[in-house]
């Protein structure tokens, strides 16, 4: 079998979605350092279309704000957003599929209650109920999004963890007399990484589409700008300047793009049976 580092290298998906999301994330990077007065400075006329003022490549807003400010700004916090939801999610349902899957019994069937509970509610209406509540903020949406996501995680590991139990490895360590923290941590999570590096490309991307959508509706963070809040600020002038919303709402589907083309690669590099 190929070393992962060259069947990453040899995957077309997994190195164009890499290459795009370094893209995405070079433009994070940048964005305080060429535009450190911030996304919300009024710099030049209103309304000025993209390519009529090369000094504002991307044009300015109906108050005079420079869209690519805001383009740059607003990838960090996408990124940012996506990144720590994904991170909270992962931490929360890798802990109750280990659980679930490893012990089973009442153990099992309390927590996939709870699971199957939080699944019933339509995701991303669950989002904007949490939000209202709490206040829209960076915290808040991370904390909504990763409520939504972790139930998906904590299947998929769940799922692998049954599997792994009975596997003849798991039955020798047990025999050796590993305790079954170490079982857990050191011979049964290592198996079940794959899937889930794979899922939390996906999740990312995920978490970016719907913090778009909650920005759209008014319930970003007021106080810092993402992609989402720039396309729900152009849609009142869209008929005057169509460009307010088709400039955020492409990198919103680059990023997107870059991450799922990712989980692609990553998921045809990791499946050992293709790669055997």
């Amino acid at each position: 079998m190929k070393p992962l580092s060259r069947r990453l290298a040899g995957s077309s998906t997994f190195v164009a979605g890499a290459g795009l999301l370094l893209l995405i994330g070079a433009m994070a990077l940048l964005g305080p350092w060429l535009y450190p007065q911030g996304p919300w400075s009024v710099v030049a006329t209103p309304m000025t279309w993209p390519g009529a003022d090369w000094s504002r490549p991307l044009g300015t807003d109906a108050l005079g704000r420079d869209i690519l400010a805001g383009l740059l700004h607003g990838a960090r916090i996408s990124l940012l957003i996506g990144g720590a939801a994904t991170l909270v999610a992962l931490c929360v349902g890798i802990a109750v599929g280990t659980l679930t899957g490893y012990l089973g019994g009442w153990v099992d069937d309390a927590l996939m209650r709870l699971v199957d509970a939080v699944q019933t509610v339509p995701p991303f209406l669950l989002a904007i109920v949490v939000v209202l509540i709490v206040n829209p903020s960076v915290a808040s949406i991370v904390g909504a999004i990763a409520l939504i996501s972790w139930p998906t995680v904590a299947r998929l590991v769940r799922a692998e963890f049954m599997r792994l139990r009975e596997a003849d490895f798991v039955s020798a360590c047990r025999l050796m007399g590993m305790s079954p923290l170490r079982i857990v941590l050191v011979q049964m999570l290592p198996n079940a990484i794959p899937p889930i590096v794979v899922s939390s490309s996906i999740m990312v991307a995920s978490a970016i589409l719907i913090e778009s959508g909650l920005a759209f509706l008014g319930l970003g963070d007021p106080n810092v700008i993402s992609w989402g809040t720039m396309v729900g600020m152009g849609r009142a002038d869209f008929r005057a300047g169509s460009y307010l919303v088709i400039v955020p709402g492409l990198a919103i589907m680059l990023s997107v793009l870059a991450l799922n083309l990712l989980g692609d690669g990553l998921n045809d590099a990791l499946n050992t049976r293709l790669n055997a």
